[in-house]
Formats: structure tokens, C-alpha cells, sequence
């Protein structure tokens, strides 16, 4: 099981493993004379040959080593392995000085008010305000009907019994019933994590959420492990909810300009569309309290 601790020396060489196993010789267009490989993938001196450094350079890289990469050897190691914009960034953060990439331990335990008034505003999509450890700061009243109405909609104003959007996930019964394509979502959760990962490796509560979903969910460790990195912030999900059946949304992802990494995550529906007539409907089965969305006072 990969180790989950964000801030561990060999993160940036399990990374560089898993995206040099990914690639075989003829994807770089390397000659591959049949000899057989113990390991899948490029060989370290492969890769360090595409990249232009020593083979004992990129071999202490791998292993912790050596904490002074330059920004043109990380370029050339992101070209070599065919890293996406998002694994680019995720490697700039882990290769970088651990002093160089500190940042302050995350404050903004709360959503600010003109955030919780947004989300008031908006009752026909629903809306959550998220924080960076996917902490789930506030929601509209429909977006706590679609995505935990099991839920006491007070809860994320409580730190105590704070729901978070990765734990409801991968541990909570009842949000494994709410995507069909889980699969697909599990990666989307797993990848994005490992982005806040990145960025917050210092934070010792996202450490220890981590370290919690390691522990008790074996399909999270069986994804950790693989170390893929993707900053999910639009697309589209689908939802088998038990009061309305199905429903196929867009999402959009916003991060607020403070600095904080909250963001505000919408759903929405084509207009026109069955999942627009199930939002509705969801409204309706939930009763007449959307209407009356009062923002909580700071």
C-alpha cells in the first residue's frame, strides 16, 4: 500500500515510477530488442537518456535523493513522460524544496457569509462550498437533498460532525448507491486528491483523512497507489438518487479569489432535459423550504 503520508521523501519517486511503468520503449519510440524486463515500463536509464541527464542523477531523483531538480530537468522529464498540464504541475510541486513548498496550514475552517449567501441565492441548481480538504463548508438546500440527504443539513456548520465529500465516498453506504459509474468517480475523487495532496502536503488533517481512507477503504489504496493526478473541476456525473431516480448534471468547480481553496461546486441540468424535470421534482419531494433559504448568519 502506498504510503499515506503527503509530505514523505519518496513521493516524488513513487510518482516518477508509476508514470516511467505507464510507458513502453515504442510509446517514445525506443527500440525494444525483446530481452525480457523485470518491471514494466522504461528502464531508468531509458527515461534518462529521453530526458538528457546522468542515469546516477535521475537514479537519486527517483529515490529521494536529490532535492534541487531544476526547472529545465523537470520539464524535460514531464516531455519524456508524457505528462498531462495537471501531472506537470504535480510534479513541479514535489520536486520542489520542502521549505520552498510550505505553505500556511489551512484557517478558513468556514465558508464566508457572502459565500453561504451565494449559495441561498441559487435554489434551482445545487451548490456546496467546499474547502480544501473537500470538507464540505456549506450547501444549498437542494445540493444537500442531491448529495446527502441523509444527512442533518446543519452538519457542515458543526467541525465535530463536518461532512467531507472524499469520506461520504469512499466510506459512506448510503452515497455508494448515488453513482452508478463508480468506477469512473472513484478515479475522479482519488486523482483530484492527490492534486490538494500536492499543494497542502503539510496539512496534517488532510494527512490524516489520507491516512483514514487508506485504512478502511481498499478500493481508495488500490487508486492512491497509482499516483494519478487530475484537478477535476468541470465535467459531467451521473446520479442514481433514491427520491427522483436518474439524473445525468454538469458540474463547475470555482475557487474563491482569498486565497483560502474553498471553491464553490454547481450542478446543473440541461434546460429541457429529464434531469432538469428530476431537480425540480427533487425540490418538490423535499418540500417547500427551498424557497425559504435563510443564509447563516457570521
Amino acid at each position: 500500500m502506498d504510503t499515506p503520508v503527503t509530505d514523505s521523501p519518496a513521493a516524488l519517486g513513487d510518482f516518477l515510477r508509476t508514470r516511467r511503468a505507464r510507458l513502453q520503449p515504442a510509446d517514445v519510440g525506443l527500440v525494444s530488442y525483446g530481452t525480457r524486463r523485470r518491471v514494466p515500463g522504461l528502464r531508468r536509464e531509458e527515461l534518462a537518456q529521453l530526458a538528457g541527464v546522468s542515469v546516477a542523477y535521475y537514479t537519486r531523483l527517483e529515490q529521494g535523493q536529490s532535492h534541487h531538480a531544476s526547472q529545465g530537468v523537470l520539464d524535460a522529464l514531464a516531455r519524456a513522460l508524457r505528462l498531462t498540464d495537471d501531472e506537470r504541475a504535480h510534479l513541479r510541486e514535489l520536486a520542489r524544496p520542502a521549505r520552498a513548498r510550505r505553505r500556511p496550514a489551512v484557517r478558513h475552517d468556514t465558508a464566508r457569509a457572502g459565500v453561504r449567501q451565494l449559495l441561498a441565492a441559487m435554489t434551482d441548481i445545487p451548490a456546496l462550498a467546499l474547502g480544501p480538504r473537500f470538507e464540505i463548508l456549506a450547501w444549498n438546500r437542494l445540493g444537500h437533498a442531491l448529495i446527502a440527504g441523509h444527512l442533518d443539513f446543519d452538519s457542515p456548520g458543526r467541525p465535530q460532525d463536518r461532512p467531507n465529500a472524499q469520506r461520504l465516498f469512499f466510506l459512506d453506504p448510503h452515497t455508494r448507491e448515488l453513482y452508478p459509474d463508480r468506477d469512473k468517480e472513484a478515479r475522479r475523487a482519488v486523482s483530484s486528491l492527490r492534486v490538494a495532496a500536492g499543494q497542502y502536503a503539510d496539512d496534517p488533517q488532510l494527512a490524516e483523512l489520507i491516512g483514514e481512507l487508506s485504512m478502511k477503504s481498499t478500493e481508495f489504496s488500490g487508486l492512491w497507489s497509482r499516483h494519478a493526478v487530475h484537478n477535476c473541476t468541470f465535467g459531467s456525473k451521473r446520479f442514481h438518487h433514491p427520491l427522483v431516480g436518474e439524473l445525468e448534471l454538469d458540474f463547475e468547480m470555482l475557487q474563491t479569489p482569498d486565497g483560502s481553496g474553498q471553491g464553490v461546486l454547481m450542478y446543473t441540468a440541461a434546460p429541457g432535459s429529464p434531469s432538469e424535470a428530476a431537480l425540480r421534482l427533487l425540490a418538490t419531494e423535499r418540500g417547500p423550504e427551498f424557497r425559504v433559504l435563510e443564509p447563516e448568519r457570521p
